[in-house]
C-alpha cells in the first residue's frame, strides 16, 4: 500500500500591518501598546503619534486628525495608531488606510472601577472625598457631580466614553443597542482583559502574527497591596452605576467567545495559551533579574521607571546586568513603560523635531 508523502503546510495569510487600537483606560491596554510599538519597529511601520509635547491624541477631547504629528504631510499613510484617544470614526479614518484593522479591549466594570478608583483618586472629584471604593459605591451620587464632567470620566462608564459616547447618558434599551451596533460596525474585534492570554491568541490568529509578536510582560500593573477588596454588594452596584459599560461588556464578552470558536476549538486555544505562557516564562528568565515585577522605587534604571498615579504603586522591572547587544535591546523593549516608549518612537520617527520631555535612550 502506497502512502502519499505529507505536504508541508504553508501559511496562506500575510501579517496585518495596518492596525488601529483604541486604548481604553485600566484595561491592560498599556501592555498592548507595548506589543504594537514592538511590532511597528520590527516591520519599520509608521505610527500615528501625538503632536508636539503631547502624550495622548487629544484625550479627553474627541479625536481630530490634526492631533497626529505630521498628519498634513503623511496623510493616510500611517500604519499603527494606539495612543489614548476618544474615538471619532470619521477623523480616525482621515489618518488610517482603508484596509486598517480596528480593535479595542474591554474589562469587567467592577474590577475596572476598583482599578480606576485607586489610580485616579487624586484627580477625580467623585473619588477624592470617599474613603474607599465600597464607600463610593454605597452612595455614588453623594460624590459624583454632573457639572464636573471632565475629571469625573474616570468614575462612570469610561469605556463608553472612550468609544466616543456620553458616559452620563440615561439608560435606554434602544439607545444602548444602537451604540453596540455602531461599535460593531467600527471595530473588527473587541478583546476582553479578564481573558488576556486568550485575547492575545485570538489577536495573533486573526492578524496572522507570530507568537513572539504577542508575547508580553505585564505593564502598568500595580502592587497587590494597593488593590481594594470590593464587597459583593459593591460589585453588584457597579452593574447599576456603570450600566452602559456593563451592557457593552456583556455583549462583547459573548461575541469574543463566538469569534474564538469560529477560528479554533477550546482545546487548540488553550494549547496556544500554554505556548504563550511558556514563551513568556522563557523570556522572563532570560531578561529579568527578579522573577516578578517590583515597585517603582525599586527599579534601578531611572529611565525605566513607570509613571506613578494616585495610591496605585505601579510596578516595573529590572533587567539582568549582564545582557548585551540584541538581547539587551529586545529585553529592554519588553519592559519599557508606555510614556518612555512613545517618546522613543517619536524621536525615531521624527529625528529632526524636539524630543518629548522624557529621557529615554
Amino acid at each position: 500500500m502506497l502512502y502519499r508523502q505529507q505536504q508541508p503546510v504553508f501559511k496562506a495569510c500575510q501579517p496585518t500591518t495596518n492596525v488601529m487600537f483604541l486604548k481604553t483606560h485600566k484595561t491592560a491596554s498599556s501592555t498592548i501598546l507595548n506589543i504594537l510599538f514592538r511590532f511597528s519597529e520590527k516591520h519599520n511601520l509608521t505610527a500615528a503619534l501625538p503632536n508636539g509635547n503631547g502624550f495622548h491624541l487629544g484625550y479627553p477631547q474627541l479625536f481630530r486628525a490634526t492631533f497626529v504629528e505630521e498628519f498634513k504631510s503623511i496623510g493616510r499613510n500611517f500604519n499603527v495608531m494606539c495612543n489614548h484617544l476618544r474615538f471619532n470614526a470619521q477623523e480616525v479614518r482621515r489618518v488610517m488606510p482603508n484596509d486598517t484593522f480596528y480593535f479595542s479591549i474591554l474589562r469587567d466594570p467592577a474590577t475596572w472601577l476598583e482599578s480606576s478608583y485607586v489610580y485616579y483618586k487624586d484627580v477625580t472629584p467623585a473619588f477624592r472625598n470617599s474613603k474607599n471604593v465600597n464607600d463610593f459605591l454605597a452612595s455614588p451620587w453623594s460624590y459624583y457631580n454632573l457639572t464636573e464632567k471632565n475629571w469625573n470620566i474616570y468614575a462612570k462608564n469610561q469605556m463608553w466614553f472612550d468609544l466616543g459616547y456620553d458616559n452620563n447618558a440615561v439608560y435606554d434599551e434602544y439607545y444602548v443597542q444602537s451604540v453596540i451596533q455602531d461599535v460593531e460596525q467600527n471595530f473588527h474585534l473587541m478583546l476582553i482583559a479578564d481573558y488576556f492570554d486568550e485575547s492575545m491568541i485570538l489577536l495573533k490568529d486573526t492578524l496572522c502574527w507570530d507568537l513572539d509578536d504577542v508575547v508580553y510582560f505585564k505593564l502598568n500593573a500595580r502592587s497587590q497591596s494597593t488593590v481594594q477588596t470590593m464587597s459583593p454588594e459593591s460589585k453588584e452596584k457597579t452593574k447599576e452605576w456603570c450600566t452602559l459599560d456593563w451592557e457593552l461588556y456583556k455583549h462583547f464578552n459573548n461575541t469574543f467567545w463566538i469569534k474564538i470558536q469560529e477560528r479554533m476549538d477550546l482545546k487548540t486555544l488553550y494549547k496556544e495559551v500554554e505556548r504563550l505562557q511558556k514563551r513568556q516564562k522563557e523570556l522572563m528568565e532570560m531578561c529579568l533579574s527578579e522573577e516578578t515585577a517590583v515597585e517603582g522605587n525599586k527599579v534601578k534604571d531611572k529611565r525605566l521607571k513607570p509613571f506613578q498615579s494616585g495610591t496605585a504603586k505601579i510596578l516595573g522591572y529590572n533587567l539582568k546586568p549582564d545582557l548585551v547587544n540584541e538581547t539587551l535591546t529586545s529585553c529592554k523593549k519588553m519592559i519599557v513603560p508606555e510614556l518612555q516608549y512613545m517618546a522613543y518612537m517619536y524621536s525615531r520617527q521624527f529625528p529632526d523635531k524636539n524630543k518629548k520631555p522624557i529621557d529615554f535612550k
